[in-house]
């Protein structure tokens, strides 16, 4: 039985077919070699930076770069910096030369990526410096500095040349408004012979109607009357620089530095916001006696009002805080003192940052390396830009008592004068003599308020006045 089980079980059973897969033939592809032509970008080096000047080229056309070799040197409105390469290749052409300015986001020069396609990119340079240049790409153009120009995949604006130039190279892009294409399709005008006069070339409504000969219906009444309503701030300005008084004789106009732009930038920026001063005299012979032990050992008098201050916020972090759009404000986890440093043509505030977690010797020789790298004008954005509280110290020159004027995105800045003697009667009507300095504070009412800054100044002269805290 065992047997015939076997038997009939195998003869049940039913062999499936197989089909033979037939291989499915490839489409052949034809690889087609595009030129690579990468336009190096103005870098934003700073968050406030809107341009930057080329001081110089470290590599001149024709010359071989590698990545991450330096190409150029740009003055931001902080500090000097060298721009790297993020590719290699041939820099082909240079399009802002030593001394010029350019937006950030703006073609500044064009790299190939082999010889033959060096006189393509100089080609591109040509028609970029004729066209006016190439649109600023929003969004990651602070920290990308070169992007690929193919020429079926750049997102750059390279396709209003054509406007411009009257020799065409194949299928171009039209560039046009909604209305200015409409305009064309009812008028049965050929846009791409049209020339446009918007920006980069964009065809205008008003390209239309004069391609099509019709006189432009605009100059009506009520369109005047808009027109004319709506550049009030340009009228406005234009009759402000017409007022103005004609220069002296034998006087001369210096256009603002690059740093010089950005400090005024900043200031027109303080005067929206409402703000407050408070003085308050501090005794310090304690401190002056500190510092004269301390001196020898390389700290200076700023580092030590620095770490006062900083101490002082610690228990006051109302005064560290910093309110940016109105709305609501943020307390700030680091304490990070900007300390005002002159330069010639110009101001600029290092960070000690953490300043009230570091000991006097290590923020004496970050404020030693930092200031060297002022003056040098190679400061990197972090190191003066990152500063929660300011302190302005211009004691060392003798002044007495200053206001100082509140940067933007900070809460609060202090400005210290000199110490000097000062007679003084003490609660029994005896008279001495004792070291005094006037602090004085300028603080952001929106967030900070008369009894918040007044307590915060108290606790930092209690600090100056027994200084012992500072060393430990």
């Amino acid at each position: 039985m065992t047997t015939s089980h076997i038997s009939s079980s195998f003869t049940s059973s039913r062999i499936l077919p197989v089909r033979r897969l037939r291989p499915v033939p490839r489409r052949s592809r034809v690889l087609t070699v595009q030129a690579k032509i990468r336009e190096i970008f103005m870098p934003a080096l700073s968050s406030t930076m809107t341009e930057g000047k080329i001081v110089s080229w470290t590599k001149s056309e024709g010359d071989r770069l590698s990545k991450g070799e330096s190409v150029v040197v740009v003055e931001s409105d902080k500090a000097d910096m060298d721009v790297e390469s993020f590719h290699d290749g041939i820099l082909a052409a240079i399009v802002v030369s030593e001394g010029e300015s350019a937006p950030v986001g703006a073609a500044i020069a064009f790299l190939a990526e082999t010889e033959e396609e060096v006189s393509m990119a100089k080609a591109k340079a040509e028609s970029t410096s004729s066209g006016g240049g190439t649109a600023a790409p929003s969004g990651g153009s602070a920290t990308a500095v070169e992007t690929d120009g193919k020429v079926a995949s750049t997102p750059t604006v390279a396709a209003p040349t054509p406007a411009v130039t009257a020799v065409a190279e194949g299928p171009k892009k039209i560039v046009a408004t909604p209305q200015a294409k409409k305009l064309a399709k009812q008028h049965k005008v050929d846009i791409s012979k049209v020339v446009g006069t918007g920006p980069y070339g964009r065809i205008t409504p008003e390209d239309i109607e004069a391609a099509a000969g019709i006189q432009s219906k605009k100059p009506t009444p009520a369109p005047v009357a808009q027109a004319a309503a709506a550049p009030a701030k340009p009228a406005t300005a234009a009759t402000a620089s017409a007022s103005l008084p004609p220069p002296l004789p034998g006087s001369s106009v210096v256009p603002f530095t690059t740093m010089q732009g950005a400090v005024s930038k900043n200031m027109m920026e303080s005067l929206s916001v409402p703000t407050f001063r408070v003085g308050y005299p501090v005794t310090t012979d304690a401190l002056d006696a500190l510092y004269a032990k301390l001196k020898p050992k390389g700290v200076t008098m700023t580092v030590l009002l620095a770490k006062a201050a900083a101490m002082a916020l610690a228990q006051h972090p109302i005064v560290n805080a910093s309110c940016k759009d109105g709305k609501s404000f943020s307390y700030n986890s680091s304490i990070n003192i900007a300390i005002a440093v002159a330069m010639d043509g110009g101001l600029i505030t290092p960070v000690l940052q953490d300043a009230d977690k570091s000991d006097l010797y290590l923020l004496s020789e970050k404020w030693k390396e930092l200031v060297k790298k002022a003056r040098a004008k190679q400061l990197s954005p972090n190191e003066y830009n990152s500063g929660t509280f300011t302190l302005s110290n211009l004691g060392m020159f003798g002044v007495d008592r200053f206001d100082a004027i509140l940067p933007p995105g900070q809460g609060a800045i202090m400005a210290v004068g000199a110490s000097k003697p000062t007679v003084s009667a003490d609660k029994d009507g005896f008279f001495s003599v004792k070291n005094k300095m006037l602090v004085n504070v300028t603080a952001d009412h929106r967030i900070i308020y008369g009894a918040d800054l007044a307590a915060f100044l108290e606790t930092f002269a209690k600090i100056v006045e027994n200084p012992d805290s500072l060393t430990l």
